[in-house]
């Protein structure tokens, strides 16, 4: 994670109420009914959310481990992703970037 805030802030994600949506992390502190604990969408809190929210699904399977290109996404499922984005960066704060470890 690439931060526009402190490492250590962005990295404690379930405490600061986090959420990755297309390589970007977004701070969803004040959407805490929503992303936090009992709420909707409480399954992304502290994830990469990005496919689940391409997918449009809430289902842990949909989580990948580790870095996913998403390359698979076909064209509407993209579109969907864009859909996110947007919503995101309209509600929340972009406080970071998800870059890909080095290996």
């Amino acid at each position: 994670v690439v931060s526009t805030q402190s490492t250590e802030a962005v990295v404690s994600t379930q405490s600061t109420g986090c959420v990755a949506v297309n390589y970007n992390v977004y701070n969803v502190a004040k959407g805490k009914s929503f992303y936090g604990p009992g709420g909707p969408y409480e399954i992304l809190a502290g994830k990469d959310g990005s496919r689940m929210l391409a997918l449009m699904s809430l289902d842990k399977s949909d989580i990948r481990e580790g870095w996913d290109d998403l390359s698979d996404l076909t064209p509407f499922q993209r579109d969907s992703l864009n859909d996110w984005v947007i919503k995101f960066e309209s509600r929340y704060q972009k406080v970071g970037k998800l870059i890909k470890a080095r290996e």
